[in-house]
């Protein structure tokens, strides 16, 4: 029994003995000097600091690149107006054609047709002279006037 109580009692040392290094281990870590927590804060606020020129740098470079954009946007916009205007100017050329081809049609149809009027109103002219010709004809000869007769021509 003596045995058994010592093997207790020497087992809970065992198992107790890491707790207990443990427990010390945290209360000399929960004793940071002031000197240790100002030099925690100051490298800490060098941290930052060096994060935020970091960040400042950063922007600094997505603005340059916004820039660059615009830039390139702007560019582009001025060649689209180049374009627009290219075939403005294109179409106005085509419009152009257009009505001119149908005044030249119509001025070559004019120019066709007066000489088929002219050529109609000499003959015309002509049938006129020639139908009195036949009716004071008519007057001498008998027969000339009978068939002018029936045809209606006197």
């Amino acid at each position: 029994m003596k045995y058994c109580k010592i093997t207790v009692i020497l087992l809970a040392v065992i198992i107790l003995l890491p707790f207990q290094a443990v427990l010390a281990a945290d209360k000399q870590g929960i004793s940071i000097s002031d000197r240790e927590i100002i030099e925690r804060l100051t490298r800490l606020e060098e941290g930052q600091k060096n994060l935020q020129n970091q960040i400042n740098d950063f922007r600094h470079y997505v603005d340059s690149r916004i820039n660059g954009l615009e830039n390139q946007v702007i560019g582009l916009q001025a060649q689209i107006n180049g374009l627009r205007n290219l075939i403005m100017a294109g179409f106005g050329v085509l419009i152009a054609g257009m009505f001119s081809l149908v005044g030249f049609v119509i001025w070559d149809r004019r120019s066709a047709i007066s000489p088929v009027i002219n050529r109609t109103r000499d003959m015309e002219d002509k049938q006129i002279l020639l139908l009195k010709a036949i009716r004071e004809y008519a007057l001498k000869e008998p027969k000339l006037s009978e068939v002018l007769k029936s045809l209606g021509l006197l």
